[in-house]
């Protein structure tokens, strides 16, 4: 099991930023429903949260409050990009620490808070608007896991 210890300082605030940056991702992918998507990305901390003990990183991970860097991009596009980044960089953080479970929960964490967010607002009568699913596409792409995993 893999602890906050096991990080810097600067690695473990990158491990943290992962999750918001996908859930950021997707709420910026379509106009509408922030607040629910807020919210949204909110509860599957929460519910993370419920299910303490299955890893100790996970655990640690969606204790501390989800928050990015006040970065400032000038286009969704660049919101898009820099956040890919951010969460390619906090899976090259724990390819250096953590076990192979623990970065597959980490992954699956982000794929299900990126879900919940997409599907936290009906959108031209959709439960997740195509470009959501795009978004969700380009995050899973970025973890390497299927959309639906």
């Amino acid at each position: 099991m893999t602890a906050k210890s096991a990080f810097s300082d600067e690695g473990w605030k990158t491990v943290l930023a992962g999750p918001p940056s996908a859930g950021m991702i997707v709420l910026t992918a379509q106009s509408g429903g922030t607040w629910s998507e807020t919210w949204a990305m909110s509860k599957a901390y929460a519910t993370a949260r419920q299910q303490h003990g299955d890893s100790e990183l996970l655990d640690e991970v969606v204790s501390a409050k989800p928050k990015m860097e006040r970065t400032s991009y000038r286009t969704p596009e660049e919101l898009r990009e820099g956040s890919l980044q951010q969460i390619r960089g906090a899976i090259g953080v724990l390819d250096g620490s953590a076990t192979p479970e623990e970065i597959d929960d980490y992954k699956r964490f982000i794929m299900h808070l990126a879900h919940d967010v997409a599907a936290a607002h009906r959108e031209g009568g959709q439960d997740v608007s195509p470009a959501e699913s795009d978004a969700l596409q380009a995050i899973a792409d970025t973890l390497g896991v299927p959309v639906g995993d």
